[in-house]
């Protein structure tokens, strides 16, 4: 499309420049009288300065050509000139525009394109050399030995910077037009940004609450778990039905409060639909970008890889997110400032094999048992609460719902690896 474009505008330079050359003034008498100034050269600049990556010497061979044919085709037409005397007369038309392009191309005028006051400075030299080379050829050519004195230089200099800074003018008024439209439209981006940002902010507060519910949540039902497992803990119906329909109408808000974000962030994602089964490489991107976020948001610079099995089919994605997100979370938890952590998804015999590597603080061997122990924690906040210690609990039994196991390898030195196997049978679409 752009090499079409530029096609374009050159048969355009080729047709617009001989045209411009027409409406002509004529500075000299006598056996110069055909030397012209016109506005061939001006709209010549012009094209050059638009189509850059276009070899100037090639452009001013082709125009050059094109003005002095157009020419040769009018004398053939409206004078009596024979074709020998018209290519003797319109020859220096010639090497005028091709020593003009060729000024333009020893600076490479695409690096000046910023400092008008340069261009304006070459263009008004490659203007004076042209203008010097066609008066040569045509006192040559014309067979006489008239001298150019320095009065015919000044009136060259001064034709020169009236038609340079006439099309320079121009040009950088279209500049100027061009960059308040890039202003106008950036300003337009900006305040869509601004929005965009806003919507989002509004999310982050939304989910912020929605957290704060599910930890509420989450600590109220390890308590009463607790509490009905101690032997001489007494049912009261009363009070075990009002903390059941406390805990049933926070679960309710997190819900609505899910639903919120969901067609807050739909609208932001220009409401992509999201299916319930997606490839592995796509789910292992989602984790890794959303742990490495998390990573970030813990001020810790964590390198994360992953390899996924390319044989594997489409896996369900929130149950997958389910499992290996938790895993994945805690070994971020588990690195003090800096590490790796490593994600393999492998196939194996109607199986899959999930592992989630880290170099964090390690488990201690005593300690292994406990890990799948609903309330055991090792992670405090800020103000030294603990955590509610359900992640893992819960991932062993989902795990063990879908018929898989997990268990941690901490054999390795300085490594800590959840080993998951998984039926496909309960994970593929």
């Amino acid at each position: 499309m752009k090499q079409h474009q530029n096609l374009y505008i050159f048969l355009l330079m080729l047709i617009l420049v001989p045209l411009a050359g027409e409406p002509k003034i004529h500075p000299f008498s006598g056996d110069l009288s055909s030397f012209r100034v016109s506005f061939g050269s001006p709209i010549f600049l012009l094209f050059l300065l638009w189509i850059r990556n276009t070899s100037f010497v090639f452009s001013g061979f082709c125009v050059g050509l094109s003005v002095m044919l157009f020419r040769i085709g009018l004398d053939l037409l409206t004078n009596d000139l024979s074709f020998s005397s018209s290519i003797l007369l319109r020859g220096p038309t010639f090497f005028y525009y091709l020593t003009y392009a060729t000024c333009f191309h020893l600076p490479k005028v695409d690096t000046l394109c910023s400092k008008s006051l340069q261009i304006a400075g070459w263009s008004i030299l490659a203007e004076f050399a042209a203008s010097i080379v066609e008066l040569s050829l045509t006192n040559i050519c014309s067979s006489t030995e008239m001298d150019i004195t320095f009065n015919i230089l000044m009136k060259i200099i001064i034709i020169a910077i009236i038609r340079c800074f006439f099309i320079l003018s121009f040009f950088f008024l279209v500049q100027l037009h061009q960059a308040e439209t890039t202003t106008i439209q950036e300003r337009k981006q900006n305040k869509r940004m601004i929005l965009l940002i806003s919507g989002l902010y509004e999310e982050v507060v939304q989910l912020n609450k929605s957290q704060k519910n599910a930890e509420t949540v989450t600590r109220n039902c390890y308590q009463l778990y607790e509490e009905l497992q101690k032997i001489t803990y007494e049912i009261d119906r009363d009070k075990l039905s009002q903390e059941l329909l406390c805990i049933a109408g926070q679960v309710h808000e997190i819900k609505k409060d899910n639903q919120r974000i969901y067609a807050g962030l739909s609208q932001l994602t220009n409401n992509r639909k999201l299916n319930d089964y997606m490839p592995a490489t796509e789910l292992g991107d989602i984790i890794v970008q959303s742990n490495r976020k998390y990573a970030f948001s813990l001020g810790k610079e964590i390198t994360f890889s992953i390899t996924v099995d390319p044989t594997l089919q489409d896996l369900h994605v929130y149950t997958i997110l389910s499992i290996v997100n938790n895993l994945v979370a805690n070994a971020v938890e588990a690195i003090k400032r800096t590490g790796n952590i490593d994600i393999t998804f492998a196939k194996n015999d109607g199986l899959i094999e999930i592992e989630v590597c880290d170099d964090g603080v390690g488990i201690l061997a005593n300690k292994v048992d406990l890990l799948f122990k609903p309330g055991y924690t090792t992670k405090f906040d800020a103000k030294g609460n603990p955590s509610t210690g359900v992640g893992l609990p819960y991932v062993k039994h989902l795990t063990e719902e879908l018929e898989g196991t997990i268990f941690v390898d901490n054999s390795r030195s300085n490594k800590t690896i959840f080993h998951l196997t998984l039926p496909l049978k309960n994970l593929e679409g």
